[in-house]
Protein backbone atom coordinates (compact mmCIF):
# COMPACT_ATOMS: atom_id res chain seq x y z
CA UNK A 1 0.00 0.00 0.00
CA UNK A 2 1.05 3.56 -0.63
CA UNK A 3 1.38 6.24 2.00
CA UNK A 4 1.24 10.02 2.12
CA UNK A 5 3.76 12.51 3.34
CA UNK A 6 4.04 16.28 3.18
CA UNK A 7 6.94 17.97 1.45
CA UNK A 8 6.67 21.72 1.94
CA UNK A 9 3.05 22.58 1.08
CA UNK A 10 2.56 19.70 -1.38
CA UNK A 11 1.52 16.15 -0.60
CA UNK A 12 3.57 13.29 -1.99
CA UNK A 13 2.96 9.58 -2.31
CA UNK A 14 5.38 6.82 -1.38
CA UNK A 15 5.24 3.14 -2.28
CA UNK A 16 7.48 0.09 -2.35
CA UNK A 17 7.45 -1.28 -5.91
CA UNK A 18 9.51 -4.35 -6.90
CA UNK A 19 11.99 -3.75 -4.12
CA UNK A 20 12.37 -0.04 -4.88
CA UNK A 21 10.94 2.95 -3.03
CA UNK A 22 8.95 5.12 -5.42
CA UNK A 23 8.06 8.72 -4.54
CA UNK A 24 5.92 11.05 -6.62
CA UNK A 25 4.20 14.40 -6.22
CA UNK A 26 0.42 14.38 -5.94
CA UNK A 27 0.43 18.05 -6.99
CA UNK A 28 -2.03 19.25 -4.37
CA UNK A 29 -1.91 20.94 -1.00
CA UNK A 30 -5.21 19.38 0.09
CA UNK A 31 -4.93 16.25 2.21
CA UNK A 32 -8.38 15.03 1.14
CA UNK A 33 -7.54 15.47 -2.56
CA UNK A 34 -4.16 13.78 -2.01
CA UNK A 35 -5.89 10.77 -0.43
CA UNK A 36 -8.28 10.57 -3.38
CA UNK A 37 -5.43 10.62 -5.90
CA UNK A 38 -3.47 8.05 -3.94
CA UNK A 39 -6.53 5.81 -3.87
CA UNK A 40 -6.78 6.12 -7.66
CA UNK A 41 -3.14 5.11 -7.95
CA UNK A 42 -3.58 2.07 -5.72
CA UNK A 43 -6.71 0.98 -7.62
CA UNK A 44 -4.76 0.46 -10.85
CA UNK A 45 -3.32 -2.86 -11.95
CA UNK A 46 0.16 -3.39 -10.55
CA UNK A 47 1.05 -5.23 -13.75
CA UNK A 48 1.30 -1.89 -15.57
CA UNK A 49 4.68 -0.12 -15.72
CA UNK A 50 5.10 2.51 -13.02
CA UNK A 51 5.35 5.50 -15.42
CA UNK A 52 2.07 4.51 -17.09
CA UNK A 53 0.34 4.21 -13.76
CA UNK A 54 1.48 7.68 -12.78
CA UNK A 55 0.08 9.16 -16.00
CA UNK A 56 -3.21 7.37 -15.46
CA UNK A 57 -3.87 9.42 -12.33
CA UNK A 58 -5.32 12.19 -14.50
CA UNK A 59 -9.06 12.52 -13.90
CA UNK A 60 -11.84 13.93 -16.02
CA UNK A 61 -11.91 17.12 -13.92
CA UNK A 62 -8.24 17.77 -14.66
CA UNK A 63 -8.70 17.06 -18.38
CA UNK A 64 -11.69 19.43 -18.51
CA UNK A 65 -9.70 22.14 -16.75
CA UNK A 66 -6.84 21.73 -19.22
CA UNK A 67 -9.25 22.09 -22.14
CA UNK A 68 -10.69 25.30 -20.70
CA UNK A 69 -7.17 26.67 -20.28
CA UNK A 70 -6.47 25.77 -23.90
CA UNK A 71 -9.54 27.68 -25.11
CA UNK A 72 -8.63 30.72 -23.00
CA UNK A 73 -5.07 30.78 -24.38
CA UNK A 74 -5.78 30.09 -28.06
CA UNK A 75 -9.26 31.62 -28.31
CA UNK A 76 -10.59 28.92 -30.62
CA UNK A 77 -13.85 28.71 -28.65
CA UNK A 78 -15.69 30.81 -26.11
CA UNK A 79 -14.70 29.50 -22.65
CA UNK A 80 -18.12 30.21 -21.12
CA UNK A 81 -19.85 28.12 -23.79
CA UNK A 82 -17.31 25.29 -23.42
CA UNK A 83 -17.64 25.42 -19.63
CA UNK A 84 -21.39 24.76 -19.83
CA UNK A 85 -20.83 21.70 -22.03
CA UNK A 86 -18.00 20.41 -19.82
CA UNK A 87 -20.22 20.80 -16.77
CA UNK A 88 -22.82 18.58 -18.45
CA UNK A 89 -20.17 15.99 -19.30
CA UNK A 90 -18.84 16.20 -15.74
CA UNK A 91 -22.19 15.15 -14.29
CA UNK A 92 -21.64 11.79 -15.97
CA UNK A 93 -17.84 11.41 -16.00
CA UNK A 94 -17.08 13.18 -12.72
CA UNK A 95 -14.40 11.28 -10.76
CA UNK A 96 -13.47 9.03 -13.70
CA UNK A 97 -9.88 8.54 -14.80
CA UNK A 98 -9.61 9.53 -18.44
CA UNK A 99 -8.24 6.08 -19.27
CA UNK A 100 -11.63 4.69 -18.23
CA UNK A 101 -13.44 6.71 -20.91
CA UNK A 102 -13.49 4.18 -23.73
CA UNK A 103 -15.93 3.51 -26.57
CA UNK A 104 -18.27 1.60 -24.26
CA UNK A 105 -18.34 4.52 -21.81
CA UNK A 106 -19.20 6.89 -24.67
CA UNK A 107 -22.07 4.65 -25.74
CA UNK A 108 -23.41 4.64 -22.18
CA UNK A 109 -23.23 8.43 -22.13
CA UNK A 110 -25.13 8.75 -25.41
CA UNK A 111 -27.79 6.28 -24.22
CA UNK A 112 -28.23 8.27 -21.00
CA UNK A 113 -28.62 11.56 -22.86
CA UNK A 114 -31.09 10.05 -25.33
CA UNK A 115 -33.05 8.63 -22.43
CA UNK A 116 -33.37 12.16 -21.06
CA UNK A 117 -34.79 13.31 -24.38
CA UNK A 118 -31.85 15.45 -25.53
CA UNK A 119 -31.71 16.37 -29.20
CA UNK A 120 -29.07 14.71 -31.42
CA UNK A 121 -27.55 18.12 -32.23
CA UNK A 122 -27.08 18.83 -28.49
CA UNK A 123 -25.47 15.43 -27.89
CA UNK A 124 -23.17 15.93 -30.90
CA UNK A 125 -21.85 19.17 -29.41
CA UNK A 126 -21.12 17.35 -26.16
CA UNK A 127 -19.42 14.46 -27.97
CA UNK A 128 -17.24 16.87 -29.97
CA UNK A 129 -16.16 18.56 -26.74
CA UNK A 130 -15.41 15.20 -25.13
CA UNK A 131 -13.32 14.16 -28.12
CA UNK A 132 -11.36 17.44 -28.03
CA UNK A 133 -10.64 17.02 -24.30
CA UNK A 134 -9.34 13.49 -24.85
CA UNK A 135 -7.22 14.52 -27.81
CA UNK A 136 -5.65 17.29 -25.75
CA UNK A 137 -4.89 14.76 -23.01
CA UNK A 138 -3.26 12.58 -25.65
CA UNK A 139 -1.14 15.52 -26.82
CA UNK A 140 -0.08 16.15 -23.22
CA UNK A 141 0.93 12.49 -22.83
CA UNK A 142 -1.76 11.50 -20.34
CA UNK A 143 -3.27 8.78 -22.55
CA UNK A 144 -1.89 6.83 -25.48
CA UNK A 145 -4.99 6.79 -27.69
CA UNK A 146 -8.45 8.30 -28.07
CA UNK A 147 -11.49 6.05 -28.49
CA UNK A 148 -13.58 6.29 -31.62
CA UNK A 149 -16.43 8.75 -30.94
CA UNK A 150 -19.16 8.72 -33.55
CA UNK A 151 -21.71 11.50 -33.81
CA UNK A 152 -25.45 11.01 -34.17
CA UNK A 153 -27.43 11.73 -37.28
CA UNK A 154 -28.86 15.21 -36.67
CA UNK A 155 -32.57 15.81 -36.82
CA UNK A 156 -33.93 17.72 -39.83
CA UNK A 157 -33.52 21.48 -39.39
CA UNK A 158 -36.48 23.47 -38.14
CA UNK A 159 -38.69 24.65 -40.96
CA UNK A 160 -40.68 27.26 -39.06
CA UNK A 161 -40.87 30.94 -39.91
CA UNK A 162 -43.05 33.94 -39.17
CA UNK A 163 -45.30 35.51 -41.72
CA UNK A 164 -45.47 39.32 -41.23
CA UNK A 165 -48.90 39.23 -39.58
CA UNK A 166 -47.77 36.43 -37.24
CA UNK A 167 -44.72 38.36 -36.09
CA UNK A 168 -46.77 41.50 -35.47
CA UNK A 169 -49.23 39.44 -33.40
CA UNK A 170 -46.39 38.20 -31.18
CA UNK A 171 -44.78 41.67 -30.97
CA UNK A 172 -48.05 43.09 -29.63
CA UNK A 173 -47.92 40.59 -26.76
CA UNK A 174 -44.38 41.63 -25.72
CA UNK A 175 -43.24 44.63 -23.66
CA UNK A 176 -41.99 47.42 -25.99
CA UNK A 177 -38.29 46.85 -25.20
CA UNK A 178 -38.50 43.10 -25.81
CA UNK A 179 -40.58 43.64 -28.94
CA UNK A 180 -37.69 45.79 -30.21
CA UNK A 181 -35.21 42.99 -29.41
CA UNK A 182 -37.36 40.55 -31.37
CA UNK A 183 -37.69 43.01 -34.26
CA UNK A 184 -33.90 43.29 -34.54
CA UNK A 185 -33.60 39.52 -34.96
CA UNK A 186 -36.60 39.48 -37.29
CA UNK A 187 -34.87 42.10 -39.47
CA UNK A 188 -31.17 41.16 -39.31
CA UNK A 189 -31.18 37.54 -38.10
CA UNK A 190 -28.97 38.33 -35.09
CA UNK A 191 -29.06 35.90 -32.20
CA UNK A 192 -31.17 37.14 -29.29
CA UNK A 193 -29.23 35.86 -26.29
CA UNK A 194 -25.67 36.09 -27.59
CA UNK A 195 -25.81 39.16 -29.84
CA UNK A 196 -28.82 41.43 -29.28
CA UNK A 197 -29.35 41.41 -25.51
CA UNK A 198 -25.64 42.09 -24.73
CA UNK A 199 -25.58 45.25 -26.90
CA UNK A 200 -24.24 48.37 -25.21
CA UNK A 201 -24.90 51.99 -26.11
CA UNK A 202 -21.47 52.24 -27.71
CA UNK A 203 -22.69 49.78 -30.35
CA UNK A 204 -25.54 52.09 -31.44
CA UNK A 205 -24.91 55.16 -33.59
CA UNK A 206 -28.23 56.87 -34.17
CA UNK A 207 -26.64 59.77 -36.03
CA UNK A 208 -25.10 57.42 -38.62
CA UNK A 209 -28.04 55.03 -38.34
CA UNK A 210 -25.89 51.96 -37.66
CA UNK A 211 -25.78 49.04 -35.26
CA UNK A 212 -22.45 47.33 -34.68
CA UNK A 213 -21.25 44.05 -33.23
CA UNK A 214 -17.54 44.28 -32.33
CA UNK A 215 -15.15 41.42 -33.14
CA UNK A 216 -15.66 38.79 -30.45
CA UNK A 217 -19.21 39.97 -29.77
CA UNK A 218 -20.83 37.34 -31.97
CA UNK A 219 -20.99 33.57 -31.83
CA UNK A 220 -18.44 33.11 -34.61
CA UNK A 221 -16.23 35.94 -33.34
CA UNK A 222 -16.63 38.14 -36.42
CA UNK A 223 -17.64 41.78 -36.18
CA UNK A 224 -20.72 43.06 -38.01
CA UNK A 225 -22.15 46.42 -39.06
CA UNK A 226 -25.71 46.98 -40.27
CA UNK A 227 -27.69 50.07 -41.23
CA UNK A 228 -30.92 50.55 -39.34
CA UNK A 229 -34.33 50.71 -40.94
CA UNK A 230 -36.35 53.83 -40.03
CA UNK A 231 -38.54 51.74 -37.74
CA UNK A 232 -35.58 50.28 -35.83
CA UNK A 233 -33.86 53.67 -35.66
CA UNK A 234 -36.93 55.23 -34.03
CA UNK A 235 -37.34 52.24 -31.71
CA UNK A 236 -33.72 52.39 -30.52
CA UNK A 237 -33.96 56.16 -29.96
CA UNK A 238 -36.98 55.59 -27.73
CA UNK A 239 -35.25 52.72 -25.92
CA UNK A 240 -32.11 54.78 -25.22
CA UNK A 241 -34.30 57.57 -23.84
CA UNK A 242 -35.79 55.05 -21.39
CA UNK A 243 -32.28 53.96 -20.36
CA UNK A 244 -31.28 57.59 -19.72
CA UNK A 245 -34.38 58.06 -17.55
CA UNK A 246 -33.53 54.88 -15.64
CA UNK A 247 -29.99 56.19 -15.05
CA UNK A 248 -31.40 59.36 -13.48
CA UNK A 249 -33.75 57.28 -11.33
CA UNK A 250 -31.03 54.90 -10.06
CA UNK A 251 -28.24 57.47 -9.95
CA UNK A 252 -25.72 55.34 -11.80
CA UNK A 253 -24.51 54.68 -15.32
CA UNK A 254 -26.15 51.90 -17.33
CA UNK A 255 -24.13 50.87 -20.39
CA UNK A 256 -26.64 48.33 -21.76
CA UNK A 257 -29.22 49.01 -24.43
CA UNK A 258 -31.71 46.48 -23.03
CA UNK A 259 -31.46 46.45 -19.21
CA UNK A 260 -34.27 45.23 -17.03
CA UNK A 261 -36.62 48.21 -16.66
CA UNK A 262 -38.47 46.90 -13.62
CA UNK A 263 -38.29 44.33 -10.87
CA UNK A 264 -35.46 43.45 -8.45
CA UNK A 265 -32.87 43.38 -11.26
CA UNK A 266 -33.76 46.84 -12.53
CA UNK A 267 -30.83 48.37 -14.41
CA UNK A 268 -28.98 45.05 -14.87
CA UNK A 269 -28.46 43.49 -18.29
CA UNK A 270 -31.10 41.07 -19.41
CA UNK A 271 -29.62 37.62 -19.97
CA UNK A 272 -32.67 35.89 -21.38
CA UNK A 273 -36.20 36.52 -22.55
CA UNK A 274 -37.22 32.97 -23.41
CA UNK A 275 -39.97 32.61 -20.80
CA UNK A 276 -41.62 35.91 -21.75
CA UNK A 277 -41.42 35.16 -25.46
CA UNK A 278 -42.76 31.63 -25.21
CA UNK A 279 -45.82 32.95 -23.40
CA UNK A 280 -46.22 35.77 -25.93
CA UNK A 281 -46.24 33.21 -28.75
CA UNK A 282 -48.77 31.15 -26.84
CA UNK A 283 -51.07 34.13 -26.32
CA UNK A 284 -50.76 34.94 -30.04
CA UNK A 285 -51.77 31.37 -30.93
CA UNK A 286 -48.29 30.44 -32.18
CA UNK A 287 -47.05 28.02 -29.53
CA UNK A 288 -43.75 26.33 -30.31
CA UNK A 289 -42.28 29.14 -32.38
CA UNK A 290 -39.50 31.49 -31.39
CA UNK A 291 -35.76 32.19 -31.74
CA UNK A 292 -34.64 30.02 -34.65
CA UNK A 293 -37.86 30.78 -36.48
CA UNK A 294 -37.09 34.51 -36.26
CA UNK A 295 -33.58 33.98 -37.60
CA UNK A 296 -34.86 31.80 -40.44
CA UNK A 297 -37.50 34.39 -41.26
CA UNK A 298 -34.83 37.10 -41.53
CA UNK A 299 -32.84 35.01 -44.03
CA UNK A 300 -35.95 34.22 -46.06
CA UNK A 301 -37.06 37.87 -46.14
CA UNK A 302 -33.64 39.07 -47.31
CA UNK A 303 -33.43 36.55 -50.13
CA UNK A 304 -37.01 37.23 -51.22
CA UNK A 305 -36.28 40.97 -51.18
CA UNK A 306 -33.53 40.43 -53.73
CA UNK A 307 -30.59 40.98 -51.37
CA UNK A 308 -27.58 39.01 -52.60
CA UNK A 309 -26.76 35.94 -50.54
CA UNK A 310 -23.24 37.19 -49.85
CA UNK A 311 -24.59 40.42 -48.32
CA UNK A 312 -27.30 38.51 -46.42
CA UNK A 313 -24.68 36.15 -44.95
CA UNK A 314 -22.61 39.16 -43.87
CA UNK A 315 -25.62 40.64 -42.08
CA UNK A 316 -26.74 37.44 -40.33
CA UNK A 317 -23.23 36.19 -39.50
CA UNK A 318 -23.38 32.89 -41.40
CA UNK A 319 -19.90 31.82 -42.45
CA UNK A 320 -20.77 28.90 -44.71
CA UNK A 321 -23.24 28.63 -47.54
CA UNK A 322 -24.50 25.24 -46.30
CA UNK A 323 -25.57 26.70 -42.95
CA UNK A 324 -27.14 29.70 -44.64
CA UNK A 325 -29.15 27.40 -46.91
CA UNK A 326 -30.56 25.58 -43.88
CA UNK A 327 -32.00 28.88 -42.66
CA UNK A 328 -33.49 29.82 -46.03
CA UNK A 329 -36.96 28.36 -45.62
CA UNK A 330 -39.30 28.13 -48.61
CA UNK A 331 -42.92 28.59 -47.63
CA UNK A 332 -46.07 27.39 -49.42
CA UNK A 333 -46.67 31.03 -50.31
CA UNK A 334 -43.26 31.15 -52.01
CA UNK A 335 -44.17 28.08 -54.03
CA UNK A 336 -47.53 29.60 -55.03
CA UNK A 337 -45.77 32.81 -56.13
CA UNK A 338 -43.34 30.74 -58.21
CA UNK A 339 -46.24 28.89 -59.88
CA UNK A 340 -48.03 32.20 -60.57
CA UNK A 341 -44.90 33.72 -62.12
CA UNK A 342 -44.38 30.64 -64.32
CA UNK A 343 -48.05 30.76 -65.37
CA UNK A 344 -47.79 34.47 -66.18
CA UNK A 345 -44.65 33.83 -68.22
CA UNK A 346 -46.35 30.98 -70.12
CA UNK A 347 -49.41 33.11 -70.87
CA UNK A 348 -47.24 35.98 -72.04
CA UNK A 349 -45.29 33.66 -74.35
CA UNK A 350 -48.49 32.18 -75.80
CA UNK A 351 -49.90 35.65 -76.32
CA UNK A 352 -46.75 36.73 -78.12
CA UNK A 353 -46.91 33.69 -80.40
CA UNK A 354 -50.57 34.39 -81.26
CA UNK A 355 -49.79 38.01 -82.00
CA UNK A 356 -46.94 37.03 -84.30
CA UNK A 357 -49.17 34.49 -86.07
CA UNK A 358 -51.89 37.08 -86.64
CA UNK A 359 -49.39 39.37 -88.35
CA UNK A 360 -48.19 36.72 -90.78
CA UNK A 361 -49.84 36.83 -94.26
CA UNK A 362 -52.17 33.98 -95.06
CA UNK A 363 -50.63 31.38 -97.32
CA UNK A 364 -52.35 30.75 -100.65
Amino acid sequence: MSSLYLRGNIWWGKSLERGKVLRWSLKTGSRAEARRRLKLYDSQSHQEPIPTRLKNLVTWEEAAGQLLDYYRVFGTRRPDEAERVLHTLGRFYGGWRITEIDAAAVLRYVAERRRKGKAPATINIELATLRRALRLSQELGHISSVPVIRILRPAPPRSGFFEPEEFEAVARELPPDLALVARIEYTFGWRLTDEVLPLTRSHVDLEAGTLRLPPGGSKNGDGRLVYLTPELRAGLADQLAKVHALERELGRSIPHVFPALRGPRKGERRKSMSWTCRHACKRAGLSGKWKHDLRQTAVRNMVNAGISERVAMKITGHRTRSTFDRYHIVSPGDLRDAARKMADKTCTKEGTNLLQASREPLGL
